[in-house]
């Protein structure tokens, strides 16, 4: 991590834009792990990303599970599915609840062909008041975005991006020591959300680290009779198990009971919102043990 490049990324296609969203998101999950206790911090070395002070594990194993998770994130980012992904931490066994859920929502990037990821991002048409109100000789295809979505998309000649991630990163380490502390032998996984749209189809049966989340953080979401919530990464095999959906208990961790704005972000075609959500399992978890303290 110490090594790479902070450079400012030329956004100017969306395979770039994935791209950076994949180095923030492996930076991101090594910053929460380390804020939150759920590795030694002391496994954890001092490196520096966008030019700002962050730490990363110096498990080999762990790094390669992130590694692959965010490298399967990215698969299914470039499909132009992915609406968010959430780092959650679970409760220790036997419960093993949801207790914080970090958002980074993405449903804001370019929607593209999958063939038209390396493609250029067009260039904006010339700044004439006149051209926004004249109709298009021709009806632009689904793979051809309008001349005022040209625009939308188009990158500047240079990206303040790193910048962006810096004060982002900044604002999550300052709301991570705003939060009550964890119990310990806690667990995360990594989880993205599919846009709910037809043509969307879930990463599971295909030999993918992909499995559906449990009902409580899926939100309703129906098409062809099937629902498709959230879909978990998981640090075992790469065996698919499909979770039995309890429509009662379905969405009931989503949003949380105290949710906490991080950052909106926007460079170019790179448009990210940051937020954290702690979940009901985290202040019923706190208040048994605090009547445990007081009874014994």
């Amino acid at each position: 991590m110490a090594s790479y490049n902070s450079e400012a990324p030329l956004l100017n296609t969306y395979q770039a834009v994935v791209s950076a969203y994949s180095d923030f998101l492996t930076v991101v999950i090594h910053t929460i792990l380390y804020e939150r206790n759920i590795y030694p911090q002391t496994s954890f070395i001092k490196a520096r990303k966008y030019n700002y002070p962050v730490r990363q594990s110096r498990h080999p194993k762990l790094c390669k599970w992130i590694m692959d998770a965010v490298a399967s994130v990215e698969a299914e980012m470039l499909k132009c599915t992915v609406a968010q992904t959430s780092v959650i931490i679970h409760a220790p066994p036997p419960s093993s609840k949801p207790l914080e859920r970090y958002v980074f929502s993405t449903a804001s990037f370019p929607r593209i062909q999958s063939s038209e990821t390396l493609t250029t991002f067009a260039s904006p048409p010339a700044s004439d008041q006149s051209a926004s109100t004249e109709k298009p000789p021709d009806v632009p295809s689904a793979a051809t975005p309008r001349p005022a979505d040209l625009k939308k998309f188009n990158p500047p000649p240079t990206s303040d991006l790193p910048e962006q991630f810096r004060a982002t990163l900044a604002r999550l380490s300052t709301s991570l020591t705003r939060l009550n502390p964890l119990p310990e032998d806690c667990s995360f996984t990594l989880a993205i959300e599919l846009r709910d749209e037809e043509v969307v189809d879930a990463p599971i049966g295909r030999g993918d680290r992909w499995v559906a989340a449990e009902p409580g953080l899926q939100k309703e979401r129906r098409r062809d009779g099937n629902d498709y919530g959230g879909f978990e990464g998981s640090s075992g095999d790469t065996e698919v198990v499909e979770v039995g959906l309890d429509e009662s208990k379905k969405g009931k961790d989503l949003g949380g009971v105290r949710t906490t704005p991080v950052r909106a972000l926007e460079a170019g075609a790179f448009r990210m919102e940051v937020w954290i959500e702690e979940g009901r399992g985290k202040f019923q978890a706190q208040v048994e043990e605090d009547d445990e303290y007081e009874y014994e």
